[in-house]
């Protein structure tokens, strides 16, 4: 820019010399060799103007040029980030009418509950009036039966009488009945409550970001999935020609056990991975008869180790505690026997036990003193890690106290018949 200023003020200058040069060779004619120089030097200075002028128009050129090619990288860019935005947008509405529609199978669910307990309330509602009309005539009728039986001692009971008391009995146990039934509908509709109020935290917060982005485009994509667990699922693996129910399993280190309560109390993971079955469940199935509890192990090197017990466990209000007798097995030190061990996660400690989970991750069975058998711990890999790191990690200690990193796990239950529980008293542990 400069460069052409300078040209713009001397070609001026350089025109008007030659204009006033030709008016004065009218009046006066200046020698020839004089005018003949003059020409030459104003076609010299006209001639570095425009080399001048032709250097700053090459400048020029380049700099507009790298210019252009840093606007053009700059858009790229954007292009690529404005994609890129469109594309996670684009899930987040997928994922929200997934959510949605999720939400509102949910809530058709929870209005069917609702209806259910309901008449299950009316139903008591009218066993329970049953029952007190019931009551005052048997306590009527026994008022009536003392005063006979202290005047005539030796008279039979009134076989009216008999069946009253039969009939109450019976209406009581049906009320029972139906008592556990409500309870049982409670509890899944507070589970209900539980889901849809986490689908709708779900919904708001999708429903934010949709807000800061409802300019891109749309694309449909398949909505992510969070693994949860029903009350009819299980998983049944084939061991020694008889069926087990598997309620743990530990291969890879893709699902984080270091989980809350209530997650360890309904279950967590994907059958088809890792995953926890759910103290409920657990208790739910074993409490209809005797089960066996088998573990096995196998270590970084391949090698496979197991052991079963015979077991009791209580339900929720003992915080599960599990009793253990061992059948057989191969696994040194494995957990202690006809010990109560409670169950506890980081957020929830059983009154009077250690606080184990400061130095252990994971939910387990623990009793006074905090061991080193630890199935649902963090998942480490085989070189990793000082002492302490290993024992918040799956491991089991040995008989000389020194910890062995898992590499996989396996808890399966099945029920107890007298021919496999002798079998099981005489089999040899396998190597």
């Amino acid at each position: 820019m400069y460069t052409i200023k300078l040209f713009l003020v001397i070609a001026p200058l350089v025109i008007s010399s030659r204009i006033d040069q030709d008016y004065s060779s009218l009046d006066s004619i200046p020698p020839e060799p004089k005018s003949r120089f003059a020409m030459l030097d104003d076609v010299k200075i006209l001639a570095n103007g425009l080399l001048q002028l032709g250097h700053g128009l090459k400048d020029f050129v380049h700099k507009t040029k790298g210019q252009i090619n840093d606007i053009f990288q700059k858009l790229n860019i954007f292009d690529q980030s404005f994609y890129a935005l469109s594309l996670q947008t684009n899930e987040i509405k997928e994922e929200e009418k997934e959510l949605r529609r999720t939400t509102s199978k949910l809530q058709v669910k929870n209005e069917e509950v609702k209806n259910m307990s309901l008449e299950l309330n009316s139903k008591l509602e009218s066993l329970l009036e049953e029952k007190s009309l019931l009551q005052q005539k048997v306590k009527y009728l026994e008022e009536q039966l003392t005063k006979l039986i202290k005047n005539q001692p030796e008279i039979q009971e009134h076989p009216e009488v008999t069946s009253l008391k039969t009939f109450v009995e019976q209406q009581d146990n049906s009320i029972k009945d139906l008592l556990q039934t409500m309870e049982e509908q409670y509890r899944q509709l507070n589970q209900q409550h539980s889901q849809i109020k986490e689908i709708e935290n779900q919904l708001r917060r999708t429903g934010i970001q949709e807000s800061t982005e409802n300019s891109l485009s749309s694309k449909p994509r398949a909505p992510r999935t969070t693994p949860s667990f029903h009350l009819n699922e299980t998983k049944d693996v084939e061991h020694d020609g008889s069926s087990w129910i598997l309620i743990q399993r530990r291969i890879d280190g893709s699902q984080n056990f270091n989980e809350t309560w209530q997650n360890y109390k309904y279950g967590f993971g994907r059958l088809d991975g890792e995953f926890w079955l759910g103290l409920e469940k657990i208790y739910s199935i074993v409490k209809r008869s005797n089960y066996i509890l088998r573990i096995e192990l196998e270590d970084w090197k391949d090698n496979k180790h197991y052991i079963e017990y015979s077991f009791h466990l209580g339900n929720h209000e003992t915080n599960y505690t599990l009793h253990l007798v061992e059948i057989t097995g191969n696994v040194p030190n494995a957990l202690p026997e006809h010990k109560d061990l409670v169950f506890s996660t980081w957020d929830h400690k059983a009154k009077g036990q250690l606080n184990c989970l400061e130095s252990y991750s994971g939910g387990w069975w623990w009793h006074d003193v905090c061991g080193g058998d630890n199935p649902n711990g963090k998942y480490n890999k085989p070189r990793s890690k000082t002492k302490p790191e290993r024992r918040r990690g799956i491991c089991w200690k040995s008989q000389n106290g020194r910890l062995y990193t898992i590499k996989s796990t396996k808890m399966l239950i099945h029920p107890i018949d007298s021919e496999s529980f002798e079998l099981r008293q005489i089999k040899k542990p396998m190597n």
